[in-house]
């Protein structure tokens, strides 16, 4: 396993991967509504993709460091995206060039709905579990931002996650006019075992996306 530092700048809260080499593209990535940024997969992806030379930093949102467990709240979800835009720009003083955001589940979608509101702030998006509906209901999507994300997105879902099957999920995605790509992870839940899955694959794909 690679190294990692803990970080705190301001607001924000986490655990900063670094490349041997100076890394000039930098990613943040968060945490889903049960959890917190030490999640296995969230730790997983970050050593596969600052093993790729990117500057990778997991963050808790700002629910997460109020309180150690439960869920988030509906009402403090605009701080949280606050909190996603301040890791941003934490990330901006690490790394010179292209700054992408992403999550798990509930912190994806997150992601999302900042990215559609500040255009601008992100180069791409990666998606684990993205919570596409609420279990068991299938007419409530998350989607109605998709059209006006204006970045690249990799979505990486699992084949047996309740919040949306991959059906829907290429359903959903073209809603999102730049480039997307789907993943699917073959037989795994919500928690797309815990990050035990080629994780290669999914950083070329990011790469690919996000160049």
């Amino acid at each position: 396993m690679r190294s990692f530092t803990p970080f705190a700048e301001g607001s924000v809260r986490g655990f900063l991967h670094l490349p041997e080499a100076a890394a000039e593209r930098g990613l943040v990535l968060t945490h889903g509504a049960g959890g917190n940024c030490r999640a296995p997969l969230l730790v997983a992806a970050a050593e596969a993709f600052s093993a790729a030379g990117l500057a990778v930093l997991r963050c808790d949102l700002p629910f997460r460091q109020r309180r150690p467990s439960g869920p988030p709240s509906p009402a403090g979800a605009a701080t949280d995206r606050t909190g996603l835009k301040a890791a941003v720009a934490a990330m901006r003083g690490i790394v010179s060039g292209p700054v992408s955001l992403g999550g798990q589940s509930y912190g994806g979608r997150q992601a999302t709905l900042l990215a559609a509101d500040e255009p601008d702030l992100v180069s791409a998006l990666l998606l684990f579990s993205y919570p596409l509906h609420p279990p068991g209901k299938p007419d409530r999507l998350r989607t109605e931002h998709f059209p006006r994300l204006r970045v690249p997105a990799l979505f990486v879902h699992g084949t047996a996650d309740p919040f949306g099957s991959i059906a829907e999920m290429r359903g959903a995605i073209p809603l999102i006019a730049p480039p997307t790509r789907l993943i699917p992870i073959e037989s795994a839940g919500h928690d797309l075992r815990r990050g035990r899955f080629d994780l290669s694959a999914v950083v070329s794909a990011f790469s690919d996306l996000a160049d």
